[in-house]
């Protein structure tokens, strides 16, 4: 039998446990943002570090919050391809796409928007390599090719598979669960680029 893909690993998980890792993920794309708005000033790192909050905070204690008020000052803060050409602007609009997804799916109690998170974040990596390691390699497929090898994409697939796998043998999300998933995410120390 084929081995399940990520994705489809993350869809057996149910909802809580996909709001953790969606959180997770989400985590690990910030200090991007963090990066691009150091470079060009633009935007409010707090916006998406306290929107971040509110969902460990729903996640961990059930904490409500005002998730239209926290989507709007997060569309505040997300970049426009028009405006910058630098780029660190894509993972920045990913950080906030992801989060953006992630509150939604909190808000829905939808699981889509929680799936797409991994993909937002498996996206920014190859995003990433793409238009900038391998931005001269004009053959579409070899580029592809490049990407898909590159020890950054194995990374990103590894630990979103690393932490399916610790959901999976977690029966209950609780808030001491809640707690070591961010502890885990902020210890790592970079973002899914390896910034």
């Amino acid at each position: 039998m084929a081995r399940k893909t990520v994705f489809q690993q993350i869809r057996d998980l149910d909802l809580k446990h996909q709001g953790v890792l969606a959180a997770y993920l989400c985590e690990r794309m910030l200090p991007n943002y963090d990066l691009f708005h150091a470079s060009t000033e633009f935007g409010d790192p707090k916006v998406l570090r306290g929107g971040l909050n509110a969902v460990w905070d729903k996640l961990a204690v059930n904490k409500g919050a005002d998730w239209q008020r926290w989507q709007e000052k997060l569309e505040e803060c997300t970049p426009s391809e028009q405006e910058f050409d630098v780029l660190g602007m894509f993972p920045a609009i990913a950080a906030c796409t992801a989060l953006s997804s992630l509150m939604q799916g909190i808000e829905d109690r939808d699981a889509a928007p929680l799936l797409d998170v991994a993909k937002i974040s498996q996206g920014s990596v190859a995003h990433f390599l793409e238009l900038g390691e391998f931005a001269d390699i004009e053959d579409a497929g070899q580029r592809a090719v490049a990407i898909e090898q590159h020890p950054l994409s194995h990374y990103e697939i590894e630990v979103q598979q690393a932490m399916v796998a610790f959901l999976q043998d977690s029966a209950d999300i609780d808030k001491e669960l809640v707690r070591e998933v961010r502890a885990i995410a902020r210890d790592e120390g970079m973002s899914n680029l390896g910034l």
